[in-house]
Parts: C-alpha cells; structure tokens; sequence
C-alpha cells in the first residue's frame, strides 16, 4: 500500500472518530450557551477566512487584483438582497471585464 493511500485511510478513520464522538456527546453538552454561541459562529468565522485566503493571497505574497473588486461588487449585490445567481454573474464579469481592460 502507498503512503498516500495509507494517509487517506487514516484521514479517513480520523473523521469517522470524530463524527462518532460528536454523535456520543450527551444532549446536555450540546445545549450549553458557550457550545451553541460557537456552533453557530464557527462556520462563519471559517467561511470568511477561506474568501479572505483565496480573494487576496497568491501563494505566500498579498495580491491586489480583479478578485478584489469583484468580491466588493459580490458584498454590495448580496447587500441589496441580488439573487445568487445575480450576484455570481456580476461578480464574474467585474473580474473579467477588470482583466479584460488591463486593470487587474
């Protein structure tokens, strides 16, 4: 067996661990002010971190680009209530209409 399918096992194994021992935490646990505070923050917090990541870092150096404004005009469209699809479509084509005339 290679070393990769051996780390995919053992990834494996891990999650199923740990989806196992959050099914096993008793109902009490999981009603606690702090636990349900950060259950519903957690993924917020993450979510942004990985648009923060992938918008401006270009391997280990900051990158002002395209991504940049479309993620501007993205924020503004889902701030005006824009359907998903509606938001996406302007988002894209600020980026490409940026790279497009040379600007990003």
């Amino acid at each position: 067996m290679s070393t990769t399918w051996a780390a995919i096992l053992v990834l494996a194994g891990g999650c199923y661990a740990l989806k196992l021992a959050g099914l096993s935490l008793p109902s009490g646990v999981l009603e606690r002010p702090l636990v349900r505070r950060v259950a519903l923050t957690l993924p917020v917090a993450l979510l942004a971190a990985l648009v923060a990541v992938q918008t401006v870092a270009d391997g280990a150096r900051l990158v002002v680009d395209a991504r940049l404004a479309a993620l501007a005009v993205a924020t503004v469209a889902l701030t005006l209530r824009a359907g998903f699809l509606v938001v996406v479509v302007l988002a894209a084509a600020t980026a490409a209409g940026l790279r497009a005339a040379g600007l990003a």
